[in-house]
């Protein structure tokens, strides 16, 4: 028959091994900084707002190529300032994890982009875009944190109704989501981080 004693010790060891796991889990997390969002937001906001001027509009999908590499290198830079994000690359595993959750679906993006341009099927281009790019936050989400996977789903949600509405909408799109997202996210995540 047990005793009390027993029924002491399992209930210490349960507690003691939900405190293991759920170390590990955070050990194999990386605290993504609300400013690198933030960052990107900006970038995009400014790709928005340079490809509705008149002047440039024609040339909308060369400005956003070069802003979609300056967004990323901008992030990555406020990442790398992060000792979280350091110590959770060096661990090496979980690195490659983070970037096997990402690299996948931006790949595809690049090619499918390629391959519509040269289609000349441009207008299509915006809906993959947001779409591929939503997949791949929820895909690096189990890396990352869990509103990392929300922020993907709303990507995606805006690239489907892309692909619906006529092309005038597209640029208000890719604003919406390369740069509000960005920056509302990069808000939710800094004051998840700083606890307010």
């Amino acid at each position: 028959m047990p005793s009390a004693k027993t029924v002491s010790l399992d209930s210490h060891a349960m507690a003691t091994l939900r405190y293991i796991r759920e170390s590990m889990d955070a050990a194999g997390c990386v605290a993504v900084p609300g400013s690198a969002g933030i960052a990107m937001g900006m970038v995009g906001l400014a790709a928005t707002v340079m490809s509705l001027l008149p002047d440039l509009a024609p040339h909308w999908f060369a400005i956003w190529v070069a802003a979609g590499p300056i967004a990323a290198l901008a992030g990555a830079l406020l990442m790398t300032r992060s000792t979280s994000v350091v110590s959770f690359i060096a661990m090496g595993t979980p690195g490659r994890k983070l970037l096997l959750g990402l690299i996948p679906c931006l790949f595809a993006g690049a090619v499918l982009s390629g391959v519509l341009w040269k289609a000349n099927d441009i207008a299509a281009i915006p809906g993959a875009w947001l779409l591929l790019y939503g997949c791949s936050l929820i895909s690096a989400s189990a890396f990352i944190k869990m509103i990392v996977a929300w922020m993907g789903v709303c990507f995606v949600v805006l690239g489907v109704i892309a692909f619906m509405v006529p092309a005038s909408f597209h640029i208000p799109l890719l604003g919406l989501g390369f740069g509000g997202l960005h920056i509302l996210f990069g808000i939710l995540i800094g004051r998840d981080v700083h606890g307010r």
